[in-house]
């Protein structure tokens, strides 16, 4: 089936519809890639009665890419996928696959999509194969063609060695690798997976990323859910992180952590223990109220944060060697995908706390006290 996707890939770069560049919830131009857009959604917006479930939602896949898509439980993310495989309306705002519209014509979307939710149905008194065969003739695969697509599938995601395996007797991995072979087997240009590596030992994992890169080899795009933000990071070449709905950063990580209110961790290392308080005293007076510090004894570290600026770790460790501290490492610790996370969620949730807090009546009366 490789050879084959492969084919088939280079022949449907030609059909990709052009599209306008969108631009993120915050106004901005949404990052694009020199590639049409085979997945785009517009101000995706989706009310549940006076719940808002996603607000303009604005995003865009390339063929052959992997979207690393995010948020805490509730931010809106079935809702997006339920759209876009067309098995929930939009209230406003548009999604396309490929420049075909998901809510006007969900038949022909759904035919360009795979999708696999975390928790799958399998008839477990079918052996592998005998599944396959269903979900072929299920998609309208028939005769040469389904017995050759079900050995392509199986090749693909390594999983003919389970063939005449009941599917009750498969390790979670590998029903995994089942449910990955049945979501290619109408040689779908999207492919959806939720949690895909939920509940798998790390050389699952090891065998999921690796297919999973395959895939975007082959000219697949791809949209990943994960909670497993270092495992995620390592597979994507676009992230989109969304909370309460919104869109709150989207394009590759390295756009993401430069233009996010990122902080950033610096750690210095000094020649001996008693180097420490020595560096604390010249490093504290200088860290604002928001920054954080801690001493690590057994590291001979010393560890803060800050949002400042290239120019203001400069003073610090002029001021360091200044003070006679003898530094031998002076470094900023990388972000990666788990921090930009974190970073993301947290600036979403500051705004609700204030309002929270504004709205408390014991809030109001102690400001009132305070001001007479």
């Amino acid at each position: 089936m490789v050879a084959g996707l492969r084919a088939a890939a280079c022949g449907r770069s030609s059909e990709v519809t052009s599209q306008t560049t969108p631009s993120n919830a915050n106004g901005s131009s949404a990052p694009t890639s020199d590639k049409q857009p085979v997945i785009l959604t517009r101000e995706l917006t989706k009310h549940y009665g006076n719940f808002v479930a996603l607000d303009s939602l604005t995003m865009d896949v390339a063929r052959g890419e992997i979207l690393g898509f995010i948020g805490p439980n509730g931010a809106g993310k079935t809702t997006t996928i339920k759209i876009l495989v067309g098995l929930a309306r939009p209230t406003s705002g548009s999604a396309s696959i490929n420049g075909v519209d998901c809510e006007r014509s969900a038949r022909d979307v759904r035919k360009m999509v795979g999708y696999m939710p975390d928790k799958f149905g399998s008839y477990d008194n079918m052996r592998v194969l005998e599944y396959l065969d269903f979900f072929a003739s299920a998609f309208g695969i028939h005769g040469a063609k389904r017995k050759q697509r079900i050995a392509d599938v199986l090749e693909l995601t390594g999983a003919g060695y389970m063939r005449d395996r009941f599917v009750e007797s498969l390790s979670h991995g590998m029903q995994k690798k089942v449910g990955i072979a049945r979501t290619l087997l109408h040689d779908p240009q999207v492919l959806i997976f939720d949690e895909p590596a939920n509940g798998l030992d790390p050389q699952a994992r090891i065998d999921l990323r690796e297919l999973l890169l395959e895939l975007g080899r082959l000219g697949k795009t791809l949209i990943v859910t994960s909670h497993i933000l270092p495992e995620l990071s390592r597979i994507c070449d676009k992230v989109a992180i969304i909370t309460h709905g919104k869109m709150r950063a989207f394009g590759n990580l390295a756009d993401i952590m430069s233009t996010l209110r990122q902080r950033r961790t610096i750690e210095v290392q000094v020649e001996s223990h008693d180097q420490l308080q020595l560096a604390e005293q010249r490093i504290r007076p200088r860290l604002s109220e928001s920054d954080e510090l801690s001493l690590s004894e057994a590291e001979g570290m010393v560890r803060f944060t800050t949002e400042n600026q290239d120019d203001f770790l400069a003073d610090i460790v002029g001021d360091l060697i200044a003070g006679g501290v003898r530094v031998v490492q002076f470094r900023e610790v990388q972000a990666d995908l788990e921090d930009a996370f974190l970073s993301v969620t947290r600036e979403a949730e500051e705004p609700k706390a204030e309002l929270a807090k504004a709205s408390d009546p014991g809030v109001k009366q102690s400001a009132a006290r305070e001001t007479a």
